[in-house]
């Protein structure tokens, strides 16, 4: 397969981000944002560097078109999570190529689609495509933070720059292997983010004398009774268009099976008898609201028992949901004695499936692969939509790239040791989206 030519100088940016290290905190993403903006300047577009915060800079640029439509968003988050780098097969800022893939952090999430957006806009400049819509790059910063000093800072203080009928950006266009057939999700929904603080209380004492009383152990038992059980299941309907889509092209047992996950008694057996593993987390976050404790706090001194401890919790919430219910269902769980904090609360986000842009997308994906099936797809995490949405922007996540089938799990990758992109299919991917982004602007 001919690669667009530009997919060869966007590897060689994409490789260049990843040495940059924009881990957050505390972010430092302005030497990131200024590469970006001397490729765009280089050509001739006249980006802008915009920041709430020193050293946390967006990079935004437009490619103006004939005004007969409303603008095109792309947009990625130049920030990552920290990397344990003694796990790492290789160093995770040195983006090593190696066995076929680049290695580094931001390799998936989501320098990658960075690289892809800025240089389909330089793609589109060089080769003068007559374009019928103004296509707007947004490289932000402080996604994996809660975007206050990226996105969320652009919709507040500089809306006009950013503000489009549609955005483009992650999470989506990967492959999703089940049985014998290939999805290429789009994600169309989103499950909201919400914080929670968990306090137990009891009587203090000295460590010499265990009690009964303990408020580490009471905390304890309320994490563990969270972590032993599913919340309960809800069908909403971005998950069943999903579910629905991927059933009607399997095989029958599977034809038959995957149907049940729909239901709330048939669903549990379902999940932990019939969905291969690697996939079982995935789907059942689609079903259910989910919490983990991620931060643990209690006492200051070895030998004083503590008179409370606390866990933050990250808590995701389906369409229709919100940070009050949540803390029902957890309660239920967890028992009156825990005190329950809601201490943020972000919604969901969910766009319709039936527009023309998705339409596009599609096409696009079946034309890079006969036998893949697009399908719509809601995703357990949090992203930059957020707060596009607030201007009336519809968003999918839509970052295209491929890998050979049983080479990695996909979710594995987010947030995991070796995060890596497979090279070829991150050519492939850079084609996928330039195809889609000049069909829909002509």
């Amino acid at each position: 397969m001919t690669h667009h030519a530009h997919a060869a100088p966007a590897l060689e940016t994409l490789k260049a981000l990843l040495r940059v290290d924009t881990t957050n905190p505390p972010g430092n993403e302005t030497p990131a944002a200024q590469l970006l903006a001397e490729r765009f300047s280089g050509a001739g577009l006249e980006p802008r560097l915009l920041h709430k915060e020193p050293g946390r800079d967006n990079v935004v640029v437009r490619l103006k078109g004939q005004g007969a439509g409303p603008p095109l968003l792309l947009t990625a988050h130049l920030d990552v999570v920290p990397a344990e780098r003694d796990r790492w097969t290789v160093p995770p800022f040195d983006a090593v190529v190696q066995d076929g893939w680049l290695w580094g952090r931001g390799a998936i999430d989501m320098k990658h689609m960075a690289a892809m957006s800025a240089h389909v806009l330089l793609a589109l400049q060089e080769e003068g495509v007559a374009l019928k819509r103004d296509v707007i790059f947004a490289g932000v910063a402080d996604e994996e933070a809660g975007c206050a000093a990226g996105s969320r800072f652009l919709v507040d203080q500089h809306a006009d720059l950013v503000r489009a009928e549609y955005a483009l950006g992650e999470v989506g266009g990967f492959p999703l292997d089940i049985g014998p057939v290939r999805y290429w999700p789009i994600q169309v929904a989103e499950k909201g983010a919400v914080r929670l603080t968990l306090t137990a209380r009891g009587d203090p004492g000295h460590g010499s004398m265990p009690h009964g009383q303990q408020a580490v152990l009471r905390l304890a038992a309320a994490l563990a009774s969270l972590g032993g059980a599913r919340l309960p299941l809800h069908v909403t309907p971005p998950v069943y268009r999903f579910i629905a889509e991927v059933a009607r092209r399997q095989p029958i047992p599977a034809k038959l099976v995957l149907p049940l996950l729909l239901h709330e008694k048939t669903a549990p057996p379902v999940l932990d008898r019939a969905i291969p593993p690697h996939l079982r987390d995935g789907f059942a976050a689609l079903l259910a609201d989910t919490v983990s404790a991620t931060v643990l706090r209690a006492g200051e001194r070895v030998n004083v028992i503590p008179s409370f401890a606390t866990a933050q919790v990250d808590g995701r919430t389906l369409p229709g949901h919100t940070g009050a219910t949540l803390a029902e269902e957890v309660r239920d769980r967890v028992g009156a004695e825990i005190e329950i904090t809601i201490d943020s609360d972000e919604p969901p986000t969910v766009f319709p499936a039936d527009t023309p842009l998705f339409t596009v997308l599609a096409e696009t994906l079946r034309e890079a692969d006969p036998n893949g099936v697009p399908v719509p797809y809601m995703i357990p995490g949090y992203t930059d939509a957020k707060a596009w949405a607030r201007l009336g922007t519809t968003c999918y996540g839509f970052a295209p790239t491929r890998f050979p089938a049983g080479s990695v799990a996909f979710n594995k990758l987010y947030h995991g040791h070796d995060e890596r992109v497979h090279v070829d299919g991150f050519l492939w991917g850079f084609g996928v989206l330039y195809r889609a982004v000049k069909r829909w602007c002509t």
